[in-house]
């Protein structure tokens, strides 16, 4: 499995390529459609899917663009936060802009522990809620996809709608769970191990 980064040319807000041999899984499209089929191109792979980490307008900004592009990849968002993607209020875009802006349905609702398949890897969903209700990190070998859950030097927001600190907090502990050694890609800042991640919080 690698992960890689398309730098972020919006909102500073992180999107990935989850690559196993021919195939990829677009995590978080917040950069611009043409910079993620230059990616794509660039590995010689093609996109299965697009996976969200949370409904927020910043991680999703060319979502509708990429499935034009590619018709036969599953968008993916947890069950709770489905009504983020049609709603400019739940998904922030209004709150920021003054005006509503609303994305397409997405194709699969997830639960915490769903198994989504990238060739020969098993990508596991966890259900991480806290910045949002229906925020989840990925977690696929030594890498864990974390959204706006954890950074490396913090974590995300809870003041916008269905954020919780308390649900948070416990999303965090129940990272804390997990090997330090994986390696974190988040949705904002610089990858980190999950450990000195969870340091910087006083959690590890």
């Amino acid at each position: 499995m690698k992960i890689r980064s398309i730098c972020p040319d919006s909102f500073a807000s992180n999107c990935y390529l989850m690559i196993e041999g021919a195939e990829a899984l677009i995590v978080d499209p917040s950069v611009s459609a043409d910079a993620v089929q230059a990616a794509l191109a660039d590995e010689g792979a093609r996109c299965v899917g697009i996976l969200l980490t949370h409904g927020h307008f910043d991680h999703i900004l060319s979502l509708d663009e990429l499935r034009d592009a590619y018709p036969d990849a599953t968008v993916y968002v947890h069950r709770d936060d489905a009504e983020l993607l049609s709603d400019g209020n739940k998904n922030a875009f209004a709150i920021f802009f003054g005006q509503s802006r609303a994305w397409r349905p997405a194709d699969h609702l997830l639960i915490d522990g769903e198994i989504i398949l990238l060739g020969d890897a098993r990508v596991r969903v966890l259900h991480t809620p806290g910045h949002t209700r229906g925020s989840v990190c990925y977690l696929c070998g030594d890498h864990l996809i974390t959204g706006d859950t954890i950074f490396s030097q913090g974590y995300g927001r809870y003041d916008l709608y269905g954020g919780d600190y308390g649900a948070l907090c416990s999303s965090l502990r129940s990272l804390s769970e997990l090997s330090p050694a994986l390696r974190i890609y988040p949705g904002h800042g610089p990858s980190a191990l999950l450990g000195d991640a969870l340091s910087s919080i006083g959690l590890a």
